[in-house]
Parts: structure tokens; C-alpha cells; sequence
């Protein structure tokens, strides 16, 4: 009988720098074939987690596993099957986007021919062909996403982990994006990503974690977790969020 793993599975992930907890024990299951928003406010751990889950980050304690394969016990495995977007994690920029693509599919022992064929695919697709020898690091916030997500995909992973993918990006980029990864987890990939944004995760996601104070506040379906209110209302509930009262900033009226 096949055993079905969870795409990605967490358990008792926990981090501190300089005796400030930043997670606090996070056990968490993304099914494959799902689209798995992690949700919380800035500071929530949400980046903390998602490089100790990709194998970037050395948790202090807990596990994490890609499709049953030991991130930390047998990397090698683990990180073929991954696809991973960091947040603020700096490329090669000194590189063209096809400079880039190539060096990184060279770097995982790729055929250089399904290299230079997947990366003028990706860069057409992605509409960065026309940079042609600009380089990344002149690239704009949205490009320099849509970069990153090229080589995330470029080895054909089955799970991609992206954190904050929609952050800084334009209207037009984030709706190429989103079609992107729409099209690859129609295809039975597996996508994680972190985000504070409502609107993106109720429109791509079937499942969702809520991470507050490095701890999982809510977890499961987007259904279940939504219930009869909207993600926005139950996010702000469930990470104590707070209204102004009307004789705060009364400065501000004229």
C-alpha cells in the first residue's frame, strides 16, 4: 500500500535569536496537490518558519519533511523536490534574468540544453524576454519576483515555497503571478506561501494557517477557517487587532 505524505510537514519548529523567541513550536501539515496560504502580521515568524521548512534556516528544534524526505537528514532529496522564492534574500544580480536561470539550473546538475530551452520559455512567459541584457539588479520589484519565481520552477519542482511572493508588486505582475501558480498547482503541484494580504489568499487558497507570535493560531480548509465571516475579520480576531477610539488623533480633524 502507498503511503501519501504531506507535501510539506512541520513539526515542533521553534527559533530564537538572542533570547527572543521568533517560533515557538509550529506543527503544521500542507496536503499535496493544495494552495496553503500562511497568514500573519509582520513579525508573526512567518519567513523564520518557511527557511527553517526549505532547509535555509537551522531550527533550534522540530523537523521538517518534503514529501516524507528529512529537510535536515537528507537535503539533497528534500531539495530537488523544492522550489523556493525567499523574501529578501539577494540573487546573483550581477547576472541577466537568463544568466541567472542558467547558473542556477548548471548549479542543480541540469542538461544545459533543458536549461536553455526552460529559462527562454519561463523569460517569455514571465514577460521578462524583452530585458534582454539588463541586469537583475536593475531590474524593478516586480521583475526581480518574477525572476525569482523562474528559478524557483525552473527544475520542475512538486512543491514551491514562496515567501511573500505579492509583496511590492505591480497589478499587472501580480496578476501573471497568480495566474502562474494558479495553472501549476492545477497541475498537481504543491504551493505555500506566506502573505498578509486578504483578497490574494481568499481568491488562490484552499487552505490556511493564521501565525501569530510564532505559534499557530488557526489552522485548516479556507472554509473552515472563514466560517460565515470574511478572512479579514477572523484574521484580525485572531491576532488581537485594535480600532482607534474617537478621542484618539482628534488632532487630526478639522
Amino acid at each position: 500500500m502507498t503511503v501519501e505524505h504531506p507535501a510539506l510537514a512541520l513539526r515542533g519548529l521553534a527559533k530564537q535569536f538572542d533570547g527572543t523567541v521568533a517560533v515557538a513550536g509550529v506543527d503544521l501539515d500542507v496536503p499535496a496537490g493544495s494552495f496553503y496560504g500562511l497568514l500573519g502580521p509582520n513579525g508573526a515568524g512567518k519567513t523564520t518558519t518557511l527557511s527553517m521548512a526549505v532547509g535555509l534556516l537551522r531550527p533550534d528544534a522540530g523537523s521538517a519533511w518534503v514529501l516524507g524526505h528529512d529537510v535536515w537528514r537528507d537535503p539533497v532529496t528534500a531539495k530537488r523536490l523544492l522550489g523556493v522564492m525567499p523574501d529578501g534574500v539577494r540573487l546573483f544580480d550581477r547576472l541577466t534574468g537568463a544568466e541567472l536561470l542558467a547558473y542556477n539550473g548548471l548549479l542543480r546538475g541540469m542538461d544545459p540544453a533543458v536549461v536553455d530551452k526552460r529559462a527562454a520559455e519561463l523569460l517569455d512567459v514571465l514577460a521578462l524576454g524583452d530585458a534582454g541584457r539588463t541586469l537583475v539588479v536593475d531590474y524593478s520589484a516586480g521583475m526581480k519576483k518574477k525572476i525569482g519565481l523562474a528559478c524557483a520552477l525552473l527544475h520542475g519542482p512538486r512543491v514551491l515555497v514562496l515567501d511573500e511572493p505579492f509583496e511590492a508588486v505591480d497589478p499587472v505582475s501580480a496578476a501573471l503571478i497568480r495566474d502562474i501558480l494558479t495553472r501549476y498547482a492545477a497541475g498537481g503541484g504543491t504551493v505555500v506561501f506566506s502573505s498578509h494580504v486578504m483578497e490574494v489568499v481568499e481568491r488562490l487558497c484552499s487552505h490556511v494557517a493564521i501565525l501569530a507570535q510564532g505559534v499557530i493560531k488557526r489552522v485548516g480548509t479556507l472554509a473552515d477557517v472563514r466560517g460565515d465571516r470574511s478572512l479579514e475579520q477572523v484574521f484580525v480576531e485572531v491576532v488581537g487587532g485594535r480600532t482607534a477610539t474617537g478621542d484618539e488623533l482628534s488632532w487630526l480633524s478639522r
